[in-house]
């Protein structure tokens, strides 16, 4: 059984019976389509939700997606290498402090580009894979299947802050 923190759990409500392959597919797109119409100065300015904190802004989403699909891939092909072991933990607040030096277009590039050969991966997945687990210290037991719905929960969310409908036809902001 996982002992999951709140943060996770929320993720997972979020994204329901959501297929989270789909999710995980579109949020590129998304995303590009958000950018492409963002005013440069919209970088800076606080978004909705949790975070980092009332100071975080679209450059920090940015980078921290790039950061967070960097982890999970990485910690994807951990489990299906050495099932059982135990996760490496991150200090997100020690990696986000460096956000506010990062380029958008860069972070979004880092982001889509890592997307895109992580879902290369799952495509391959065996049900094996899928099932593979490894020991977070501070979550318990996760599996590689509840990695993934928690990436595209997360992502469900991440978007969402950005005014971005991930599941619709395109952003539910007409002003991103």
């Amino acid at each position: 059984m996982t002992a999951m923190t709140p943060s996770v759990e929320q993720y997972l409500q979020l994204l329901g019976e959501t297929d989270p392959i789909q999710v995980l597919s579109n949020a590129p797109g998304r995303l590009e389509f958000w950018l492409e119409r963002a005013h440069p100065d919209s970088f800076d300015e606080p978004v909705a939700g949790a975070g980092l904190g009332p100071s975080e802004t679209p450059r920090d989403v940015l980078a921290g997606l790039a950061d967070f699909e960097l982890v999970a891939g990485f910690r994807l092909r951990q489990l299906i290498a050495l099932p059982g072991i135990e996760i490496q933990t991150i200090d997100r607040s020690l990696w986000a402090s460096r956000y506010r030096r990062c380029e958008p277009t860069l972070a979004f590039e880092a982001f889509r580009a890592l997307r895109s050969w992580n879902l290369a991966l799952l495509a391959g997945f065996s049900l094996e894979d899928w099932l593979a687990e490894g020991f977070h210290p501070e979550r318990g037991f996760e599996s590689c299947d509840l990695i993934v719905r928690h990436l595209a929960g997360h992502d469900l969310d991440t978007m969402l802050r950005l005014g971005i409908d991930l599941l619709g036809t395109g952003s539910r902001s007409s002003n991103p």
